[in-house]
């Protein structure tokens, strides 16, 4: 039967002065009582102040894939609050009997437990019993939780009278504000039982793997026997904390026996189980995901984007109490497919680090982001290793470092400028061997930013140049001609042209507007590349990459999280662009491989080797590899490398960020309908001409004819290529197995005329005439000797 505040008051006054002062002094060993006068009693129980306020708990944010299927979560408190019928009524019984037995008779105030807590603890010198109701234990994790600093803390907690007298009487004016089954759910919820368990729900999952609602009889008397001890009693720590657990339970068995809770038979078969533990890791944070780099994406966007909260201290309060769903645009088939095509080329203790990010046409969801390590610490806080804590596939906003220069796919920005300019796809210009950048060239700023001290070349420093046309430009990735168109449509245009695409650095700062700005000087990330180039792939309309498609609030509200999308470039550009872009499989530098359907992309060879990248998509899902050295990758180039086992003269971008990407995408496109792109208008940009350009293809034509068959045996030659995707080539007549075939840079030939090292399928070694090979290192180098294994 409930009794109310007043019900309280008057036992109270039929025990005289004395039952308050008890109330007030029972935790206490000694009880002093001078200067407390019958008034301050009376006035101390009658003029109740409201409840404490009741901030929401703590819980975990949970990350969702895009199938509803949990990959993360983050808590500061390991909590899930739950109603009171989705604890099993024994628990219910359990916490009463050991914690509170008269729970449902007193108002907030037991009598009788005060006054055998305060004999026990007079006898014993210090505090052995707690006489305070489970009412009274509420109000005290209420004040706790409400603290904002260690002092306040300690205060809540602090053996004082003070403290006592404050617990008594806010638990008095909350069980005139709620009902017993409320008090005991809020009970439930708060309370800390161990092994970092806040919550009956987390207890329950964290020592049985098993939900409150379905907790047993042995498992309700464990649970409701941590609470008291929780410390001392935490069965992760050590086995002596498991047998004062064990003893706890048995306790908890006995008196729920003694009050007839269960019968003496039911209790004593209970306590002659073992204990049963089954420790379910609950993970926090993003080392412990199947999915790091993506859940540490969404970390940094809760953290950074205004959409979670007007100020970082508000969106940080946010994330620390926690209680949300986030439902991601996360696709584990498409993160499987990344992660497998990545470890198969590159291994985690390799020094340089393979990194990929996919992302949707139309819409910016991130797909999948995957890399070569593993994120986490290396052991003794060891450098370079198989683990880090860079976020690999980020910007630093979110995570990552400073990112790779992004090399020849940036000269899709130029391309798009000229298309949109006028150019049609034949029109074209004599290009010479090498071009100084000495005029032209003019910033957003109006500043002249040409470079007279420097000459780009195409191949090797050695280029003889030649007529070029924007397909034959692009498809064979020349670097002088793009340089002079670049300086032709303006470079402020080039760059305008990429900001609407999204491009940005990855360290944040502001983009280097210089005459190479079309060969990829600037340092990006693979999520900004990819989403930029999906932007192709969605006819012109480019959306910011986004991880979190809907919120779902602790009280059950739905928030969707709409794309941040608009028009970057006109459509009938995209679908000259993509044009063009198909053809680098067909007719340029990724010839040869091939995902069965539909697909544009841009191969990236940074100059010197320094980094090397693959940008491609479909209409239905775009993608950007990255490779380079995490030790620097200026100091470290990639030449002369070993990466995944597999010997690399040097890292184009159809070498190795190429096939990634092949295998990737074959993977997550899998069992999906095949989407075609728009057709160009060809009244648009069909056409045009370039003096000497069929000339010169003849007579191409004629050498490759003249020179036969390649070390292939496919009746190809290549075409001449640039600095930065070009082929090295090796001796001629030897053939190869791999998955998908290729020779250097898909067939195209440098200025040296040595074709690239090949990769092949046999036990990862090369097939050669003895235990040596010979070979051509790049960059003009004096031919060497290498001991390979057989």
């Amino acid at each position: 039967m409930r009794r109310g505040p007043g019900a309280c008051l008057r036992r109270l006054a039929a025990c005289g002065v004395f039952g308050g002062l008890l109330a007030a002094l029972a935790a206490l060993p000694l009880v002093g009582t001078a200067g407390i006068t019958v008034n301050n009693v009376t006035r101390t129980l009658t003029d109740l102040p409201p409840s404490p306020r009741e901030n929401p708990l703590p819980q975990r944010t949970v990350l969702l894939d895009k199938n509803g299927k949990r990959f993360a979560q983050f808590y500061t408190e390991n909590r899930t609050v739950v109603t009171l019928a989705q604890v099993a009524p024994v628990m219910r019984d359990a916490i009463v009997a050991i914690e509170d037995s008269r729970f449902y008779e007193h108002a907030g105030l037991d009598l009788k437990g005060t006054l055998r807590a305060l004999v026990t603890n007079t006898k014993a010198g210090e505090v052995r019993q707690g006489g305070s109701s489970l009412t009274q234990q509420l109000v005290k994790n209420i004040l706790v939780e409400n603290s904002e600093s260690d002092t306040e803390r300690a205060q809540a907690r602090a053996p004082s009278i003070q403290r006592k007298i404050t617990e008594l009487r806010y638990a008095l004016a909350m069980e005139r504000k709620y009902s017993k089954a409320e008090i005991l759910e809020r009970y439930l919820n708060i309370a800390y039982f161990g092994a970092g368990a806040f919550g009956v729900e987390a207890a329950a999952q964290r020592f049985f793997s098993v939900p409150a609602a379905r907790l047993t009889l042995p498992q309700a008397a464990t649970l409701a026997g941590a609470v008291r001890t929780p410390y001392a009693t935490d069965p992760s720590l050590d086995a002596r904390r498991r047998e004062r657990l064990r003893e706890r339970r048995d306790i908890v068995l006995d008196r729920m026996a003694q009050l007839s809770y269960v019968t003496p038979a039911r209790a004593e078969a209970a306590k002659r189980r073992p204990l049963a533990i089954r420790l379910k890791p609950e993970p926090g944070g993003c080392q412990g995901s199947d999915y790091p780099y993506f859940c540490l994406y969404v970390h940094r966007e809760l953290l950074t984007n205004t959409v979670f909260g007007h100020t970082r201290a508000e969106r940080e309060r946010r994330l620390a109490r926690g209680g949300i769903v986030l439902r991601t645009t996360l696709s584990p088939k498409a993160q499987r497919a990344a992660q497998r095509a990545i470890s198969a080329r590159v291994g985690r203790k390799d020094t340089e680090v393979a990194a990929e990010a996919m992302v949707q046409p139309g819409t910016g969801r991130i797909r999948a982001m995957a890399a070569s390590k593993r994120y986490g610490v290396n052991a003794g806080n060891a450098r370079n290793g198989p683990d880090t804590t860079y976020n690999l596939v980020a910007d630093m906003a979110h995570g990552g470092g400073q990112g790779f220069q992004a090399g020849s796919t940036f000269k899709v920005f130029t391309l798009a400028t000229a298309l949109a300019q006028g150019w049609r796809f034949d029109q074209g210009f004599m290009t010479p061997g090498g071009f100084v950048p000495a005029s032209g060239f003019v910033d957003c700023r109006g500043r002249k930013v040409n470079d007279p001290g420097t000459e780009i070349h195409n191949a090797s420093g050695e280029g003889k140049g030649g007529p070029q046309s924007l397909s034959t430009g692009t498809w064979k990735s020349v670097n002088v001609f793009y340089m002079m168109l670049e300086q032709r449509v303006g470079l402020c245009p080039v760059v305008t042209t990429a900001k609407a695409l999204g491009i940005v650095r990855a360290d944040g700062t502001p983009l280097r507007e210089v005459p190479t700005f079309t060969l990829g000087v600037n340092e990006m990330d693979p999520v900004t590349v990819a989403a930029s180039f999906a932007a192709f792939g969605a006819r012109g309309r480019y959306c910011r990459p986004m991880s979190i498609v809907e919120i779902v609030e602790r009280d059950g509200r739905r928030f969707k999280v709409p794309p941040s999308c608009g028009r970057a470039i006109e459509r009938e550009v995209a679908d000259a662009v993509n044009h063009l872009l198909a053809g680098v499989f067909t007719k340029g530098t990724m010839t040869g491989q091939s995902i069965g359907r539909p697909a544009a992309g841009k191969t990236g060879t940074n100059n010197g080797y320094t980094s090397a990248w693959f940008a491609g998509y479909t209409p239905d899902l775009a993608a950007a590899v990255s490779v380079g050295d995490i030790r620097g990758s200026y100091r470290y180039p990639l030449r002369d490398v070993e990466i995944g086992g597999e010997y690399f003269g040097s890292v184009q971008g159809a070498s190795l960020p190429g096939p990634i990407w092949v295998s990737s995408m074959e993977g997550a496109l899998d069992g999906t309908r095949e989407s075609h792109f728009h057709r160009p208008d060809m009244g648009r940009f069909g056409g045009g001409f370039t003096p000497g350009l069929e000339e010169a293809l003849a007579r191409e034509r004629e050498e490759e004819g003249a020179e036969g068959t390649d070390t292939e045996g496919d009746g190809r030659r290549g075409a001449r290529g640039d600095r930065e995707d070009r082929g090295v080539r090796g001796d001629r007549g030897r053939r190869f197995r791999e998955e998908y075939r290729y020779r250097g840079e898909r067939g195209y030939r440098g200025e040296r005329g040595y074709r690239g090292e090949r990769r092949y399928r046999q036990e990862r070694r090369y097939r050669e005439d003895g235990a040596y090979r010979r070979y051509r290192a790049p960059q003009g180098r004096v031919p060497r000797w290498r001991d390979r294994p057989r």
